[in-house]
């Protein structure tokens, strides 16, 4: 066996044995296979695609290069994962639902790479808390207050980061099958036996419309079955920014005004469509969820009973404050000081707080979730490459959406930066991004 006749195979649209996927992600991990050569298969499978005894192969031999989290002593968990998106602290607004809940979290999360901005780049935000926490502490914290949540660790599926560089490097990043691979092979390997994935699609998501969406997720959806996850996809909008905050401090501030009742709608019913699918798998003990109901298009299908009981348990909660308890919970006990989520006022504030204005009366038809998460990503807000420093301060905040109402003169939005010179080019950008009619 070698990579030469593998690649052969895959280019000449040949199914791959499990032992020859296994051969190239153990090798291609510890530097035995030149990059070229990577290069090639990669790429090879991004023009033919992949059949479902490949997919799962190569989902199962990235989830086992690495270390693997045993979560057992927790019992039933959900882990949720999204595929980004801008404006998207549907996690950080989540985790303290569901624990609050009863129902125990235990949350690795990415850092952000371009416009989808990252999770644990979010809740770092708030001054010292600690995301790298080792596995024993990790369950550990989640055995005494029903919820942590991480940043990935570097030896969870070490062959998938190598990989992706790879995918980027080659303009490969928009694969289908390679993208259901990745998320699901870091799912596996981070431990839970459920999981309930919020596939977005729009300008502002890799899926750019519903049938990549639906692709997606049915590719994952049928890893998820070989391998004995129950997994169930939630497909959600996103062609403009999700909430009114983009940026890290924002999104924070958000969060906290939610957890306290100040609920934006969209936000919200991306949040109890998702919560409710988590509850809904961490009550069952077997699979007994159909395939016809593992891929969810909210507005598209009939809502059950048993749903609008778990969504009125999670309103429930934020109504009573125990989700924001649960939530003060999680930041102290990882070193976050809660005074800022008693005071949201002493969090940093960007040096140009800047006002976008409409420039003609009329309605807001469209608002480009991409331009709005490209341009926040100029201001700081974000990072173009893994070595790129993120200013918390940074970011953009919306006054207008879809269906708003705007006046000629009337403010559309801030910019928060500490860049002075980019100011005029993100204003105009800003602009772009709001279609009025």
């Amino acid at each position: 066996m070698n990579m030469k006749e593998i690649i052969d195979k895959k280019k000449n649209k040949t199914e791959l044995s499990k032992e020859e996927i296994e051969y190239f992600i153990k090798n291609y991990t510890n530097d035995k296979i030149p990059d070229y050569q990577a290069s090639a298969l990669v790429m090879a499978i991004y023009l033919n695609g992949m059949t479902e005894n490949e997919l799962t192969y190569l989902t199962m031999a990235m989830a086992n290069s690495g270390e693997k989290l045993d979560l057992s002593k927790l019992g039933n968990v959900v882990d949720k994962h999204s595929t980004g998106g801008v404006g998207d602290k549907v996690t950080l607004i989540l985790i303290p639902i569901i624990a609050s809940l009863g129902i125990p979290v235990a949350k690795m999360s990415g850092r952000g790479l371009g416009f989808t901005g990252g999770t644990a780049d979010k809740i770092e935000a708030i001054p010292g808390y600690k995301t790298m926490l080792n596995q024993k502490e990790f369950i550990q914290n989640v055995q005494k207050i029903g919820v942590s949540l991480i940043t990935q660790t570097s030896n969870l599926a070490p062959a998938d980061k190598k990989i992706y560089a790879l995918r980027d490097f080659i303009s490969c990043t928009d694969s289908i099958p390679l993208i259901a691979s990745s998320i699901m092979s870091k799912k596996i390997a981070s431990g839970a036996n459920k999981i309930v994935l919020d596939v977005t699609c729009g300008s502002g998501a890799f899926m750019k419309n519903k049938e990549e969406a639906i692709e997606l997720s049915k590719q994952m959806e049928q890893i998820g079955e070989k391998v004995g996850k129950e997994t169930v996809c939630v497909i959600t909008n996103m062609e403009e920014p999700l909430g009114y905050s983009v940026g890290n401090n924002l999104e924070i501030i958000e969060t906290i005004n939610f957890l306290q009742g100040r609920m934006q709608e969209d936000v919200k019913k991306v949040v109890l469509e998702i919560g409710s699918q988590m509850i809904k798998l961490s009550t069952k003990k077997e699979f007994v969820t159909s395939k016809e109901e593992r891929i969810i298009i909210p507005n598209e299908m009939e809502e059950k009973e048993e749903i609008k009981k778990y969504k009125e348990q999670m309103l429930q909660v934020i109504q009573n404050g125990k989700a924001f308890e649960k939530f003060k919970q999680l930041i102290k006990n990882q070193g976050g000081d809660i005074s800022y989520l008693e005071n949201i006022d002493k969090f940093t504030k960007a040096q140009y707080i800047e006002p976008i204005y409409s420039s003609k009366s009329g309605i807001v038809d469209k608002l480009d979730a991409g331009i709005i998460g490209k341009t926040s990503c100029k201001l700081g807000a974000g990072r173009n490459t893994k070595e790129d420093n993120i200013d918390m301060s940074a970011g953009i905040t919306l006054e207008k959406k879809v269906g708003s109402t705007v006046e000629k003169g009337e403010i559309l939005a801030y910019l928060h930066t500490n860049k002075k010179e980019i100011i005029k080019e993100a204003k105009e950008e800003i602009e772009k991004a709001y279609n009025i009619k």
